[in-house]
């Protein structure tokens, strides 16, 4: 597992310090963020670490679960989300990238549930990660 950009853990990052990291991808970052809360208003955010050799990552949950994870790496960003049989079955009939239904389908399943990474380097995927925002929030 790749580490964050932000490891120092004595410093929560914010904006501008995520701006250095990710460059260009800042603005996609926002609307993954905003859409996020624009879908689901009862949602929360939070700067969090997990493993302190991995540093700080970015999430945006409800008191159950979390919604989607952002961890910021160099010049770009990774969104990580976490899905049930029911959400998968959803995300496998609908017209989400076959590249993102294949990852999911070959992740390890964990608990019944299933981890899917996309690695944020342009905008292309942009609207397949709100489609899997309202489905996860729907689940």
């Amino acid at each position: 597992m790749e580490t964050s950009f932000f490891t120092d853990l004595t410093k929560i990052p914010g904006n501008d310090d995520l701006k250095i990291a990710i460059g260009d991808f800042f603005p996609m970052w926002m609307e993954i963020r905003d859409f996020t809360f624009e879908k689901y208003q009862l949602a929360i955010e939070e700067w969090f670490v997990s493993v302190k050799k991995f540093g700080w990552c970015y999430r945006i949950k409800d008191k159950k679960r979390a919604i989607i994870y952002l961890s910021p790496r160099i010049g770009y960003f990774i969104v990580s989300m976490v899905f049930g049989q029911k959400a998968t079955d959803q995300i496998l009939v609908s017209d989400i990238s076959d590249s993102i239904k294949t990852d999911l389908m070959n992740s390890k399943v964990y608990m019944e549930e299933r981890v899917v990474r996309i690695d944020v380097h342009d905008k292309q995927l942009l609207p397949d990660i709100k489609k899997l925002v309202e489905i996860k929030i729907a689940n």
